[in-house]
């Protein structure tokens, strides 16, 4: 995502158009770099001594903006980024970002791999089949190429079995042209309240992990070894090795509502505005919306709102959120459509026609929580920033 302005208005670049944020835009996501810069900060700040941070800006930087949000973190101390799939680094690298970037999605073609080579970009290896096609692929080319071995140590995802690792780690280690810069696992349940049956799964993905690791030569040669994502990186030092992979917290949110008071520092970065459209004034007894699911018990003063689920505005939120403006909360009312929601004004007369709306975020010392949307929604937090669609237009504030 880029910025820029030519006077009149502020312009951004989502998926290679361009798009005006002026009075004609209805809805939009405002982003703060800011606050992802000052985040990543205090979480660098929080490692140990010698321990690096791993910005992770997949999905879009989590609905973000992932060039915004990466520029961002790599001014607030991230030494590398993680990405899910190959187009999302080449992104970044024609972003002219030069740090390195992991994607942690599984390549299995020719192609993919030798597009890593050329945009410089480190493919994550599951198996020896990759490790011989990057070998092949960097012979042929006489460039060398960095790649990451996954462990699976209990996710039953992507990854090498754990045991088979030390077998895989000397094989590859024997690839001339290969360089194996990184060893990592991903925890299932890194959010687990402590002392919970859950924690207890994420001591024994650690202990696999850390019995792989021990195997490893210490030297100028030795890989990266990396486990721990937001969860596991606020609540536990001893998750802290060469390096930590941070998404959620990047973006100023908590994984779980338990681990709250270690993000108490951390600032949200993303809000979700929109504008009023129109206003009608209906008697009691009027069904509103879809189905009429909800029916006024006074007469009332409807605003509708330039926003709906096809935005991502998730249709199970229907009467269950509200919106801010000017420090007041306004219900919203109804079932929510594709392209519009309403919220109950009666309240305040002086809401009007063009006036803006927050949907989600801070406003003055009021805020909508991300969490709170998660949780009505029966959802959560990472699904919820993935949701907001393209078509809202995304400004840096």
């Amino acid at each position: 995502m880029i910025s820029t302005s030519n006077g009149s208005g502020s312009w951004i670049q989502s998926s290679g158009s361009l798009a005006r944020l002026d009075h004609h835009q209805q809805a939009w996501v405002e982003v703060s770099p800011t606050a992802i810069t000052s985040n990543t900060r205090t979480l660098v700040r929080r490692l140990n001594a010698g321990c690096c941070l791993m910005a992770v800006v997949k999905a879009d930087g989590y609905g973000h903006g992932a060039v915004t949000t990466a520029r961002a973190a790599i001014a607030g101390g991230a030494s590398q980024l993680g990405v899910a799939t190959l187009q999302e680094g080449i992104e970044l690298r024609q972003a002219n970002l030069k740090v390195p970037i992991l994607v942690l999605g599984n390549l299995t073609h020719v192609e993919e791999l030798r597009a890593c080579l050329h945009w410089r970009l480190m493919p994550s290896l599951s198996s020896m089949r990759e490790a011989l096609l990057c070998q092949n692929l960097s012979a042929s080319s006489g460039r060398r190429i960095a790649a990451q071995l996954k462990l699976d140590t209990g996710m039953a995802r992507l990854g090498c079995a754990w045991q088979e690792a030390p077998r895989l780690i000397n094989a590859i280690r024997q690839l001339h042209n290969l360089d194996l810069v990184g060893v990592y696992s991903h925890l299932a349940l890194a959010e687990a309240r402590l002392g919970s049956s859950h924690e207890t799964i994420t001591l024994q993905q650690q202990g696999c992990f850390e019995e792989v690791i021990r195997g490893l030569q210490a030297d100028a040669n030795s890989p990266c070894c990396h486990l721990a994502n937001s969860a596991a990186t606020l609540r536990n030092k001893s998750f802290h090795y060469d390096m930590v992979r941070v998404g959620l917290a990047l973006y100023g949110y908590a994984p779980a509502s338990h681990l709250k008071t270690e993000t108490a520092d951390l600032k949200p970065a993303l809000s979700v505005k929109a504008k009023v459209t129109f206003i009608r004034d209906v008697p009691a007894g009027t069904g509103v919306s879809y189905g009429h699911r909800y029916v006024t018990t006074r007469a009332s003063r409807l605003a509708v709102v330039a926003i709906g689920y096809a935005d991502g505005v998730s249709r199970s939120l229907s009467g269950q959120i509200s919106a801010l403006n000017r420090g007041r909360r306004l219900p919203q009312v109804g079932a929510i459509t594709m392209d519009q929601l309403l919220v109950d004004s009666t309240d305040h007369p002086d809401l009007d026609v063009g006036n803006t709306v927050t949907l989600l975020g801070c406003e003055g010392d009021q805020e909508i929580a991300l969490q709170d949307w998660s949780d009505r929604a029966n959802s959560i937090p990472w699904e919820v920033l993935c949701g907001f669609r393209q078509r809202l237009p995304r400004l840096e504030v």
